[in-house]
């Protein structure tokens, strides 16, 4: 069930239509909400030169969030409240934009680690037409990021492992801070799946595909300390997400190519495409397994988190090489693919154990050192496996021979 809070209108200018309505997702966000949401107004009232909304959306909060929000939407003009019944950053911006009016329909976090200067640049292209998404990024040129080193590896190896994985041009996937023109929103809603985190990665990766105009602005962004995004979590359902989008079109070129005579360009489009599918494997596993390889260090030193991390890798590339594998040619090559990827494991352990080794001998136990030892031999083992798989799981099975008459009876 939705439940809405009507904003309180008041005199002055804000009785008009907004130009802009600015969505913030909330959950259990009641002892920051008041001043966040009253802070932000006060930067539109003062310092923004359009018609503003403020809805905040409150994700089946158990706190006292939804009525604080309701508080302020009786007693501050230009803002909302709605109420939603279940969970999902993608499910609040989904309910709100679609119901918008607004020529520009955008959000940002309620932590506001965005900098409120950057919101004119971001709409700016927007209402004068020349842009159908913006986007905040903290990872281009000008942009001035506070935050620690572990999400700074993620946030970056995210995005490269878009760039690889779905050939995404944007350059920060998932900074909170965004806006869509009111028919592009539209547009691009009804075939956005995902409902949580992964719903901003989607949104802009369907945007591509459908040829709209995304700009991108520089922002300064400092790391909230008390976030409740669940890393982890929110990490492998990212993951799962690249994994379902890019899917298909691989599967599509495998089946575009399965004749009795493929063409020699069906033939280079099906390699080409593994080999890029196996890049956004490797990209994957890779940050899966430095991951790891940091939380586990503490407990069971270098070479033991090494095994362990590697180990779990591994399963999860058997489980991705053997569907690709399925989808490609049956079953019949899976007894070859799995006695293929055993060996690998032994090689890569004994490839990144060597690494290891190279490491303390230059470094002692450095962990910077470590990581770019690990990271060289998982590289030149991705590289193995792609060659390996390639030439005895992937290959193409010979044409049976053209009958030329009939069959004897």
């Amino acid at each position: 069930m939705t439940v809405l809070a009507v904003p309180q209108t008041g005199a002055g200018p804000r009785q008009a239509p907004p130009d802009v309505e600015i969505v913030i997702p909330v959950y259990n966000e009641a002892p920051h909400l008041t001043a966040r949401v009253t802070e932000l107004r006060r930067f539109l009232d003062q310092s923004f030169p359009f018609r503003a909304l403020v809805t905040v959306v409150d994700n089946a909060s158990t706190d006292e969030t939804f009525a604080l929000a309701s508080q302020l939407a009786a007693s501050t003009p230009g803002v909302a409240a709605k109420h939603l019944a279940r969970k999902g950053r993608g499910y609040a911006l989904r309910s709100a934009w679609s119901e918008s009016t607004a020529p520009v329909v955008a959000y940002m976090d309620v932590d506001l680690s965005t900098s409120l200067s950057a919101l004119l640049p971001l709409v700016a292209p927007l209402l004068s037409g020349q842009s159908d998404v913006a986007i905040g990024t903290r990872l281009a040129r000008g942009a001035h990021v506070v935050r620690g080193p572990k999400r700074e590896l993620i946030s970056r190896a995210y995005n490269l492992l878009l760039r690889l994985s779905l050939r995404g041009r944007f350059s920060d996937a998932q900074c909170g801070f965004k806006a869509l023109r009111r028919e592009s929103a539209l547009q691009l809603l009804p075939l956005v799946k995902d409902d949580e985190w992964f719903f901003d990665t989607e949104l802009l990766v369907t945007a591509e595909r459908l040829g709209l105009r995304i700009s991108e602005v520089p922002v300064d962004w400092v790391d909230d300390p008390d976030s409740r995004v669940q890393i982890v979590r929110t990490a492998l359902n990212d993951l799962r997400g690249v994994w379902r989008i890019s899917h298909g079109h691989a599967r599509r070129l495998v089946r575009s190519s399965s004749t009795s005579n493929p063409t020699p360009t069906a033939i280079s489009q099906v390699a080409a495409d593994q080999l890029l599918r196996f890049a956004g494997v490797g990209a994957i596993s890779t940050l899966g397994y430095l991951f790891l390889f940091i939380a586990w260090r503490p407990i069971a030193g270098d070479f033991g988190s090494n095994a362990l991390a590697l180990a779990i890798c591994t399963l999860f590339n058997t489980a991705v090489h053997r569907e690709l594998a399925r989808n490609m040619q049956g079953s019949r090559h899976q007894g070859r693919f799995v006695a293929v990827s055993a060996g690998l494991f032994a090689i890569s352990l004994g490839l990144t154990s060597l690494g290891l080794l190279a490491a303390h001998a230059l470094s002692g136990s450095s962990l910077p050192v470590a990581l770019v030892a690990v990271t060289v031999a998982n590289a030149a083992a991705a590289v193995l496996r792609f060659a390996m798989l390639r030439a005895w799981v992937f290959r193409p099975d010979p044409p049976a021979p053209a009958r030329t008459g009939a069959e004897p009876s």
